[in-house]
């Protein structure tokens, strides 16, 4: 692996993060989570116009840009140094991939193309607390069932030769506001358990949607009602759909831990700075030796956990899983820093209106989305067969 930049990679780096620090100051994402969307729609046209950030990672036959997932990974590292209000995750992260690599041809050149230009939305409709046993970051998937069992969960089945859906996701990433939903839903009976993929218009018949309170605003979540909505399965119904999630999983993880990385070395930049103005005892707070101590600790996780996602983003071009790790190491950088930031801001820290609690709710939102880190490791040791019965193997 070659861990320098190409002049590529760095152009891209550099012109998202000039843009972004001129349209999504901190009053500016404030601003974008009150909207009945919950991001700019305004700034996202201008990323997918001047950037075409939306098909950064798809291919040029689509409309794309035709890049791999480190140049994603790289650009969702600036989007979440300014924690960006955006459908870049829920459509272009969680969505694009899964919609690429099941497909049909038509539908792929029917959805695709118009992702890539910004003018069509997406989301993932897994119940939000089954999300990551869905994406194989937390567990192995391949017994996962979008049903929940005999009751909720949502529920698919065939009537006068096409598939209707029924049930109900909740905390689905962009759920009250995306243009398309693709669900995952239970069918073939209980005997026969499987889990395909479906296409449902976010305005078709029976779809009820509302947006949920959640605790990090910049990642607005949606409550996805279905009832007796017609639905188009994604591909084929005999589709390896527990494979392919993993896959993209895997790909999400990595993407996601480079945002986490991002948003942290942003907090970890507000805190040194304030501990050099700071001024206590005559001097500043930043020139004591415990201050150093602990920021120097919160620098190092940082950079343990960007050269792990840039290593994981590498790895996911390869079909080498080692999206979860990252995400495990980044999760916990971005948890440190946010905490040491409120620590080290004082009593100005403690307050809601402060800065430094819109990277702390960030840091408990995705652990609660997305981990707990000691999870995503316990399932990467197990995928790795580090342990059997309860002995490590050699």
């Amino acid at each position: 692996m070659d861990t320098r930049l190409t002049a590529e990679q760095d152009g891209i780096r550099r012109t998202l993060r000039e843009l972004l620090r001129e349209r999504c100051g901190p009053g500016d994402v404030r601003a974008a989570v009150d909207g009945p969307a919950g991001y700019d729609p305004l700034l996202w046209s201008a990323l997918a116009g001047r950037l075409g950030l939306p098909g950064l990672a798809l291919p040029e036959a689509y409309g794309g840009v035709g890049c791999s997932v480190t140049e994603l990974a790289l650009a969702c590292e600036e989007t979440g140094r300014f924690l960006l209000p955006s459908p870049l995750l829920a459509t272009c992260v969680l969505t694009a991939p899964l919609v690429l690599a099941l497909g049909t041809e038509a539908q792929r050149a029917g959805l695709l193309p118009r992702i890539a230009a910004g003018t069509l939305t997406a989301a993932l409709a897994v119940a939000g607390p089954a999300l990551t046993t869905a994406l194989g970051l937390t567990c192995e998937n391949s017994g996962y069932s979008a049903g929940g069992g005999r009751a909720g969960g949502v529920q698919a089945r065939r009537a006068a030769g096409e598939w209707r859906l029924y049930g109900e996701a909740a905390q689905v990433l962009d759920g009250h506001s995306a243009q398309v939903l693709l669900v995952a839903a239970h069918t073939g009976g209980f005997a026969r358990s499987r889990t395909l993929l479906f296409l449902v218009p976010g305005d078709a018949a029976g779809v009820v949607r509302a947006r949920q309170t959640a605790l990090d605003a910049t990642r607005p979540c949606g409550r996805v009602q279905l009832r007796d909505v017609r639905a188009k399965v994604l591909g084929t119904e005999d589709a390896d759909v527990p494979a392919a999630l993993a896959a993209a999983g895997d790909a999400a993880a990595a993407v996601l831990a480079a945002e986490a990385v991002g948003a942290a070395d942003r907090v970890l930049a507000l805190t040194v700075e304030y501990a050099g103005q700071r001024v206590q005892f005559g001097r500043p707070i930043g020139s004591f030796q415990a201050v150093k101590h602990r920021l120097a600790d919160v620098y190092v996780g940082v950079q343990a956990a960007r050269s792990a996602a840039y290593y994981a983003a590498w790895a996911a071009g390869r079909g080498e899983g080692a999206g979860g790790l990252a995400l495990a190491q980044a999760l916990e950088a971005l948890r440190c820093a946010a905490a040491e930031g409120i620590q080290l801001h004082g009593g100005i820290g403690f307050t809601w209106e402060h800065d430094a609690h819109l990277y702390f709710k960030r840091a408990a939102g995705d652990e609660l989305l997305f981990g707990p880190a000691h999870r995503l490791r316990d399932r990467a040791a197990e995928a790795a067969g580090l342990f059997t019965g309860g002995e490590v193997a050699v």
